[in-house]
């Protein structure tokens, strides 16, 4: 799989993308390089990056059956939605993943995902500390447009898009 393109979305080389950061963490320079190297790691199945790269804090090595548990989820994609350093020297990434279940329904993971940059091991790199899930704004709808109720965890491919473009999932965040 080497040769073939990045599991991140980069169109770039997997060689020339993410996998120096998996053989090298402290290369991703900006906390989007960390947070794409840790959705192709959980393509690739890379639980030993996945947790190595949470920041100590998270004591993620306690947690790892379950960090186990979703990276093995049959990944489908990553859209990178806006990232940033923040003046108090925080990175934040925000970003949808798609997966589909054991079952085969295919489901938005979107997240804004909070990163520090610490020295370790004698170098500078980031780490995945926690993340956000954007919420939902109450809006007043109008009757005639009112859309049917959606199951954020459950959306199917023809449901209404839980983003509220008034588009179906599949032809949106699907």
């Amino acid at each position: 799989m080497s040769n073939s393109l990045c599991p991140c979305g980069s169109q770039k080389s997997l060689t020339q993308c993410c996998q120096p950061i998996h053989n090298n963490p402290t290369l991703a320079l900006h906390p989007e390089q960390l947070m794409r190297s840790r959705y192709s790691a959980h393509v690739l199945g890379l639980v030993d990056y996945v947790v190595a790269t949470y920041h100590p804090s998270c004591e993620a090595e306690q947690h790892r059956d379950a960090i186990a548990e979703s990276v093995h989820s049959e990944w489908l994609g990553l859209k990178v939605l806006n990232s940033e350093i923040a003046p108090s020297g925080e990175g934040f990434v925000e970003f949808q993943a798609f997966y589909k279940d054991e079952d085969g329904e295919e489901y938005c993971l979107q997240e804004r995902s909070r990163f520090l940059k610490e020295s370790y091991n004698g170098a500078e790199q980031w780490f995945y500390i926690d993340g956000e899930y954007p919420q939902q704004e109450t809006v007043e709808i109008p009757e005639s447009a009112q859309q049917p109720v959606v199951n954020l965890d459950k959306v199917g491919r023809n449901d209404p898009c839980p983003c509220g473009s008034g588009k179906k999932f599949k032809k949106c965040c699907g």
